[in-house]
């Protein structure tokens, strides 16, 4: 249970996969979370908070300040204009973008996440100039099959100015209201969660790309509430085979002479 948690596994996300591979309840995630708050006071060790996602010494909600300045964005649409289906997560290819910021001046992360999956990819910018964020987003893209782009969802930052050159992968592109971060909550959750990993103090200096694949990949394989405690690359790869059989299904060979 701890080794779990200290990959970044939730209370709820351990108790949940203990459930689905035992077929039935073995500890509730209550029961951790009074175990781990237990440790902490009686032990004078605040570590313990260590074992939960966002490292609270007490449970509750923390206030946080949030907000995207209005801008005018070429070729803007907003988001009460995208598809219903992005909305309810039923189908694959919608997806939201965001820059992960950190403490150092001009270091940041960009997270990409896909809305059913909850799936995230995570690449280095060389700045937050709109043309270079738009080819690394390009570049992330291009290999998916082409129900896997639908939609991509942004907040108002002028990084993603340049929105309109991912339309030739069939990507529909879209902007939440201003101040409205929490319209694309999917990307804002999943880069609260990789601050376990890359705390806003982090240098990125000192993150190889093979740290941050390795917290990329912790996070995609830790089992989700939401998924019925599969992990997100579960249902991604899940998604990707069935698309690819799909199309091998469409194809008629010709006969040979």
């Amino acid at each position: 249970m701890l080794e779990c948690l200290a990959k970044g596994w939730s209370p709820e996300q351990v108790a949940g996969r203990l459930k689905r591979e035992n077929n039935k309840t073995v500890v509730s995630h209550e029961t951790i979370h009074r175990f781990i708050y237990a440790e902490l006071v009686r032990t004078k060790n605040y570590d313990w908070r260590l074992y939960l996602p966002r490292a609270k010494s007490r449970r509750g909600y923390r206030g946080r300040k949030g907000g995207s300045p209005a801008s005018f964005i070429k070729a803007r649409l907003p988001l009460s204009e995208r598809p219903d289906e992005a909305a309810d997560r039923a189908t694959s290819g919608h997806w939201e973008a965001d820059l992960m910021a950190f403490s150092k001046y001009r270091q940041s992360l960009l997270a990409l996440h896909e809305r059913h999956s909850r799936l995230i990819l995570m690449a280095r910018p060389q700045s937050k100039h709109a043309d270079g964020i738009a080819a690394l987003l390009h570049d992330l893209l291009q290999s998916m099959p082409d129900q896997m782009r639908r939609t991509l969802t942004f907040d108002n930052g002028t990084e993603f100015a340049q929105h309109y050159l991912l339309h030739d992968l069939g990507l529909k592109t879209f902007f939440c209201d201003p101040h409205s971060p929490w319209q694309k909550g999917g990307v804002e959750n999943a880069i609260g969660r990789m601050r376990r990993f890359m705390p806003r103090k982090t240098d990125l200096e000192n993150v190889s790309q093979q740290d941050l694949k390795t917290f990329v990949a912790a996070y995609n394989a830790t089992p989700r509430k939401s998924l019925d405690f599969k992990t997100p690359a579960e249902v991604f790869l899940a998604q990707l085979l069935h698309f690819k059989c799909e199309s091998i299904s469409r194809r008629s060979p010709g006969r040979r002479k």
